[in-house]
């Protein structure tokens, strides 16, 4: 990215997510109070970016054929979105103290992460990761194609 020219109008990540809220006013607030994004820019009532360490996101209205997953079905989603964090049981508290689905609650796996899932506001649905030991994937029964 350091070769990349910089725009502030856009989030410096290579990857960002735009996910669909019926609200997006209610989901900025929402996911800075309890999942401790930061709001940098909002464009109207219809669009926000949010940052999350060196991640972004982008809170978008349900337009142009954008919808918000079905919030009964959130336990159901494939898709998720990942966010690396300090500390996930202070995390999960709270999540949990601000009413947030649990979808699952924090587990450590043998892979060397310690996780648990929620569904947001509009139900998507989130992983919080936390590393909890430093495993080669052939540790696990995993495989390294191109070490990071």
């Amino acid at each position: 990215m350091s070769d990349m020219p910089r725009n502030r109008s856009a989030p410096p990540c290579s990857v960002t997510p735009v996910l669909a809220y019926p609200d997006v006013g209610a989901a900025v607030e929402w996911l800075t109070r309890v999942f401790g994004f930061v709001e940098h820019v909002r464009i109207g009532d219809h669009r926000a970016q949010l940052g999350f360490g060196d991640g972004a996101l982008i809170v978008a209205e349900a337009s142009h054929g954008r919808q918000p997953p079905d919030v009964d079905a959130a336990a159901a989603h494939a898709q998720s979105i990942m966010v690396r964090i300090e500390n996930i049981d202070a995390h999960y508290q709270t999540a949990v103290g601000a009413g947030a689905t649990i979808l699952s609650e924090p587990a450590d796996h043998s892979y060397g992460e310690r996780q648990y899932a929620v569904a947001d506001l509009a139900g998507h649905r989130w992983m919080f990761t936390q590393s909890i030991a430093d495993l080669a994937p052939e540790d696990w029964g995993g495989s390294t194609i191109n070490p990071w």
